[in-house]
């Protein structure tokens, strides 16, 4: 789990950071909107040299496996909320709730999830994988902050549902569906706070572990 765990997320940082510096942001929706269409318009082909620096199999043959994989995406987005909270003052979403306070409760919601699955793998007799360092690369721009959040959530979404034909024990489903689900309801809201279509599809996009590290970006440093 350590080289999944240290390679878990790469293309999104870079390619947020190229596209985004080619762009005069300007403020409210349409600044919004910008970040996040940039982040989720990511479906090109990567250049050779990073894929075959990320290329990498992940090895999900065990239950263990599979909720240590989620963990490392959990531990990834606690992380991320809990440090970037309080560094920015965002106000009120479309429907005038505090956006502030909205990423408070995912905070909670994500800190909750580490929680159940560090249990979860302990009580399976496993080593649940530790929380990494982490950059995140948003520095003092709030648009990138929700950009990136958003950006975070849809990828976990996509993982989980790539991941959950690997669980052999099917009393772990009701768990993984659980948090899948509360993941989803981040990565609408996000979506709809970045100015994008909170639903897009009729059916999420499954990702394969693979393909989560190569639409990821180098968050995790250590």
């Amino acid at each position: 789990m350590g080289n999944q765990h240290t390679n878990l997320l790469d293309v999104v940082f870079e390619e947020r950071e190229r596209l985004l510096s080619r762009r005069s942001l300007l403020g409210g929706s349409a600044k919004l909107g910008v970040a996040a269409a940039v982040v989720f318009g990511l479906g090109a082909p990567l250049r050779m040299n990073r894929m075959s620096a990320l290329a990498q199999d992940i090895a999900l043959n065990t239950d263990v496996d599979v909720l240590n994989y989620a963990l490392t995406l959990e531990h990834l987005e606690y992380a991320f909320y809990r440090d970037g909270i309080g560094n920015f003052t965002f106000g009120a979403d479309p429907f005038g709730q505090s956006i502030d306070n909205n990423l408070a409760a995912i905070r909670d919601h994500e800190g909750a999830h580490v929680d159940a699955l560090t249990q979860a793998i302990s009580g399976m007799g496993g080593t649940p994988v530790a929380e990494a360092t982490y950059d995140f690369g948003y520095g003092a721009d709030p648009v990138k902050f929700l950009a990136t959040a958003a950006a975070l959530e849809n990828t976990g979404v996509s993982a989980y549902d790539g991941a959950g034909q690997y669980i052999q024990n099917p009393d772990l489903l009701p768990v993984a569906g659980g948090i899948v689900a509360v993941e989803a309801r981040h990565a609408s809201y996000l979506n709809l706070v970045n100015g994008v279509e909170p639903f897009p599809n009729s059916f999420e996009m499954v990702k394969t572990p693979d393909e989560v590290l190569q639409i990821a970006g180098p968050f995790i440093v250590s």
